[in-house]
């Protein structure tokens, strides 16, 4: 899939990147606040080959796509490779990440470290709402696969 923005370096894009392996209502509130500082967000979804997923990259696209159909400004692509290099092909001014916890604010200020040294892009953090601070794609997994129904954790 390709972005939908235009590459138009006067826009602020910003490139939110991660498997999405499930997409949750967390990350959805992450794209909802960006865009209140942003022309526009591509979501990056990235393959890598080193992990299995639950769900084919494919079909994690066709979701979010469908989730933002009509929103221009939100666009999705699937990527292989370096983030940064994705990030810089789709147009993007910044990188875009959402923290959890204090555990995850020190990954991302190391990644933001090699990432800005890589490309130049500097990352924006956007810290988890209070009520979804617990939420991420792996305990949704782990919740799937025991039986339980999920559908409280993901978008509409």
């Amino acid at each position: 899939m390709t972005a939908k923005s235009s590459n138009n370096k006067s826009q602020h894009i910003a490139f939110f990147a991660g498997s999405f392996d499930p997409f949750t209502i967390g990350h959805a509130s992450i794209v909802e606040r960006a865009l209140k500082l942003f022309d526009a967000v591509v979501i990056g979804i990235g393959i890598n080959p080193l992990k299995t997923s639950e769900v084919e990259t494919g079909r994690r696209a066709k979701f979010i796509v469908r989730l933002y159909e009509n929103d221009p400004r939100v666009s999705v692509l699937t990527y292989t490779g370096l983030t940064t290099d994705a990030a810089l092909q789709a147009g993007a001014s910044c990188l875009l990440r959402g923290v959890r916890s204090v555990k995850d604010f020190e990954y991302e200020r190391d990644m933001a470290d090699i990432n800005r040294q890589l490309s130049g892009l500097e990352t924006v953090l956007l810290y988890s709402l209070p009520e979804y601070a617990a939420i991420s794609s792996s305990m949704v997994r782990e919740l799937q696969t025991f039986g339980k129904d999920i559908s409280r954790y993901l978008p509409e």
